[in-house]
Parts: structure tokens; sequence; C-alpha cells
């Protein structure tokens, strides 16, 4: 029977591939790293991106429901800025916190992580999905920080429906030389130092990146090459390219050109080693499928293992779909003492 449909071909393609620069066990890791984070940053468009003065404008500073919340803008690129919202514990004092920066992921925005409902179907993503990350954050003693990711909420999101727009902004970066995820791991990476500057009441001493399906995604390509949190946990993000993008219909922002060509998702970890890492996955999950994640993450551990540091890595499985699982906290926080 002759096959008339591409993305059978794809896959078919896809799992005849070795990627070129897979970490093989006897290859100095040190140098592999290098030429991997070299090879990463061009395949994400590092090349197109240039720093430029962050000008934060506080938009505003408030109390919202017991705890100080402060929106402000970051310009990330010259002629753009990131939206951000940082959230303090109740019966904040003063005193520096680590920081805990939080990612959403397809969501209606980064209003999510502060517990904010603006649209009726909200209240599922926070009762049943649990991604009001900075409100979890607070209150194990984190000063949180929501970034708003490029095509969600108010970084180019549909401001009626809530619904995302990525489909557009990852095709018009694709034009330019560069990719969404790319877009969004840099936005991360600026804004911290922004941050950093601005607010004296942070600290990066047993900090945290975290972020859940799409903002699990950029967790785990920003701990690639930002090395100055603590711990980073990617939630329902990671899994082998063959069994999740490329035989799954996802949004436009998971593709990085090329990318499949020189790396799956477990060998990116490379970069990430040793560095604190919890990965989380679902067992029931439709869009990284489990069984796709188990076998990412045991290229990890034996990354991890082979530099001695097999206890800064972990996997927490949660019984169900796709959605966040609180008990991950657990493992993080075992994790960053």
């Amino acid at each position: 029977m002759y096959n008339c449909i591409p993305e059978k071909l794809h896959l078919e393609q896809s799992k005849k591939i070795k990627p070129e620069l897979c970490w093989n066990r006897g290859d100095d890791i040190s140098l592999h790293r290098e030429k991997c984070k070299e090879k990463l940053k061009e395949l994400l468009g590092f090349d197109t991106f240039e720093k430029c003065e962050p000008d934060i404008k506080i938009v505003k500073e408030e109390i919202l429901n017991g705890s100080k919340h402060i929106h402000f803008l970051v310009q990330t690129e010259i002629g753009y800025y990131a939206n951000c919202h940082l959230l303090f514990p109740k019966e904040y004092n003063g005193d520096k916190l680590p920081l805990c920066v939080c990612l959403q992921g397809h969501v209606s925005g980064a209003h999510l992580g502060l517990g904010i409902r603006k649209y009726d179907y909200d209240e599922a993503y926070i009762t049943n999905e649990r991604v009001d990350f900075c409100v979890q954050a607070i209150e194990r003693g984190f000063i949180a920080l929501a970034i708003e990711q490029r095509g969600f909420g108010e970084n180019g999101g549909e401001a009626d429906t809530g619904h995302t727009r990525c489909v557009h902004a990852s095709m018009g970066a694709i034009l330019l030389g560069r990719c969404l995820i790319g877009e969004r791991v840099w936005d991360v990476m600026r804004v911290l130092d922004a941050t950093l500057e601005h607010f004296d009441n942070i600290t990066l001493d047993g900090s945290l990146l975290i972020g859940m399906s799409g903002g699990g995604t950029a967790t785990y390509y920003t701990a690639c090459l930002e090395d100055r949190f603590s711990a980073y946990a990617p939630s329902v993000a990671l899994c082998s390219f063959s069994d999740s993008i490329i035989r799954i219909n996802h949004c436009a922002c998971n593709y990085v050109p090329k990318i499949a060509k020189y790396f799956d998702m477990g060998d990116l970890a490379i970069m990430i080693a040793p560095k604190k890492l919890i990965i989380v996955s679902g067992t029931e999950d439709k869009w990284f499928p489990y069984e796709g994640a188990v076998k990412e993450y045991q290229k990890i551990e034996q990354i991890y293992k082979a530099l001695g540091k097999s206890d800064c890595c972990s996997l927490v499985t949660g019984i169900g779909d796709h959605r966040y699982y609180t008990e991950a906290w657990g493992a993080i926080m075992k994790m960053l003492k």
C-alpha cells in the first residue's frame, strides 16, 4: 500500500536518526558540553538576539489575596517587553528569600500562576491541573516570579478568549532565523538579569525554575544554557521527539528547526548536568507519553552517573494525564536542601 501521509514518512525517518551530538561514554563530558552549547545556541537563533537595557517599568503594586504583588515590564529585546509578576509570601518581613521563576504552559496566561481567574475555564486549570505555581511557591518560602511567555496572555495571547497565539509568532520567528523556544529562553535569562539588579530582596541560593507543558519545555531548554538557578523542574514536557512532537500534533512553538539531527531531549541533558534536575511525568500523558519520557530520562541518568552526580537528578511519576503533580514539591524541596 502506498503511503501518502507526510507525517508517517517523518515518523519513519525519525526512527532511523542517530543524533550527531548524543554523548558517547568515552567522550570528554566538558568538551562535549561546550560543543553542544554552541550548536544549541545556533539552533535557537541566539546569534539574532542582542542584549539591551532592561528599562524596567512598574505597572502596579498591590495586595493580592493577602500577598504583595508587583506587576512590572522588562525590555528583553529592543522594542519588546515581557510582562512579569512578583508575588511575595504572606506576612513577608523584608528578608532575602530564594527566587522561584514560574513558567506557564498553553493556558490563558501567567495570571494563573498567581491564582487569578480571568476566564470561565481558568477555574479548571487552577483546581484540577494546579498551575498556580506562584501560590504554591510562596507557601514554601520562595519569592515567586511569573514571566509571561511569548504567544500567551499579555504577551501575544487573545485578550477576548484567553487562547494562545503561538503559531503565527513561531512562523515569524523561523523566517528570522530563530524560534519561539529560543525567544522564550532568552526572555527568562534577561528577566533574571533585570530582576536581580532591580530587586535587592532576592537570592539565587536555593532558587528554582519551574514550568509545566510548554513552560516545562522552556524550563528544560533554559536549564541547558542558564546556570544560575539552584534547581530546575520541568513538568510533563520531557519525551523523545519521535514519541511526542513528531508523532502527535503539537503547537508549532514546540519545534526547533533541525534539532533532531543533533539531539533528542535526553541528549540535551549533557548541558544541564550536574545541575539539580527534577523531571515530572504523568503515566497517562497524551501529549508527552510516559514511555518516551522514561526512555529519555534513562539517558539523563547515564550522564549524571558518569559525573558521579546520580543524586542530582530525579524522575517524579504522577498517576494520571497531562497536568502538574503537586507531589513533585517533595522531591524538589529535598533536592534543594
